[in-house]
């Protein structure tokens, strides 16, 4: 894997929607070394040839990559609208039935997504608005079988809620766009 080729694709998928990251990157940590990822990764050393069954890539596909989108969908509503999605400001709080929910004051609607003081810090933003990531160094055949086998997966990768990339033995760089359909990134090829 090239972390600069790697970078590439990610900044060219993020001027197809919004801008993008984090990004989760799922391979083997060697290649990794050196690569500058702005704080912007959860990584996972994982390689794919110590993995007969494909059973770990299948837990990282249903548990971490999964949770990693929720965690960037809440950031992501609550900055782009924190009336709708976000929970308004954290000091007028009262919480409700204990993790339900909050009011903002006395009363109103239920707010569920973050406060603004957890976006912005007076001064600046202190995250962007930007649809996941995910980097798979596995073969492709399985990562579109765990993909036909778990429903929530499908529907985050089939309704574009996330970006997922397949990185190829040769280092090159592939998007998942369609049903077992992968395009070559064109920053990767050699």
């Amino acid at each position: 894997m090239r972390p600069a080729g790697m970078s590439f694709a990610a900044r060219m998928s993020g001027r197809r929607y919004g801008r993008n990251g984090p990004w989760p990157t799922t391979a083997p940590s060697l290649p990794r070394r050196g690569a500058d990822l702005d704080g912007r990764a959860f990584l996972h050393d994982y390689d794919w040839r110590d993995d007969a069954d494909f059973c770990v890539l299948g837990l990282i596909m249903t548990a971490p990559m999964v949770v990693a989108n929720w965690i960037n969908m809440q950031y992501y509503g609550s900055l782009v609208d924190n009336q709708t999605f976000g929970s308004g400001n954290r000091v007028l709080y009262n919480i409700v039935g204990g993790s339900i929910g909050v009011f903002e004051g006395n009363g109103g609607d239920l707010r569920v997504g973050l406060p603004m003081q957890s976006l912005h810090n007076g001064k600046r933003w202190m995250h962007e608005p930007v649809r996941l990531s995910v980097f798979i160094e596995a073969p492709d055949k399985a990562m579109d079988d765990i993909i036909a086998r778990h429903g929530t997966v499908r529907h985050l990768v089939d309704n574009g809620w996330l970006h997922l990339f397949r990185i190829a033995d040769e280092g090159e760089v592939y998007r998942r766009v369609g049903e077992n359909d992968w395009l070559l990134e064109p920053s990767s090829s050699r």
